[in-house]
């Protein structure tokens, strides 16, 4: 009951090839996978998508800015109003000018809404036609 193993003479090398078939085969069903869908993806409704745009609007000497800080009041340029009345005896002035000038409103983060609404209201009340909010520009993409 003999085995034979063969001669101790053979020689026995080490198949160091990586075989590539398989690698191969994968990226030629991905190729495929990716020819057909990418058409799918592609055709779709024709829309001409807006582009977009970084416009830096500058405050010009015309410009009436009015600001409200975190406890509500309202200050014309650096100056504080009494009230909402003084203020919209103020806009009426403005209102009359040719051409008019836009009003600008800068609102304090923790500022109520209410504040800003009664600037607005005042505008609206005067006959002021173009009102704008100052605002921080936000996070880069």
């Amino acid at each position: 009951m003999g085995m034979n193993i063969g001669s101790a003479d053979a020689d026995d090398e080490v198949v160091s090839a990586i075989n590539t078939t398989p690698l191969v085969d994968v990226m030629l069903v991905l190729l495929i996978i990716f020819l057909i869908t990418i058409p799918v993806v592609t055709t779709s409704i024709k829309v001409e998508l807006p582009k977009e745009r970084n416009e830096v609007r500058e405050t010009r000497p015309e410009n009436i800015v009015v600001s409200v800080d975190p406890a509500g009041g309202i200050y014309w340029f650096d100056a504080r109003v009494a009230d909402t009345a003084a203020l919209i005896e103020k806009l009426k002035r403005v209102a009359a000018l040719d051409p008019q000038p836009a009003v600008h409103i800068r609102g304090d983060l923790a500022a109520d809404y209410e504040s800003v609404g009664k600037i607005i209201y005042a505008c609206q009340r005067a006959g002021i036609v173009k009102v704008g909010f100052i605002t921080e520009p936000g996070p880069a993409h």
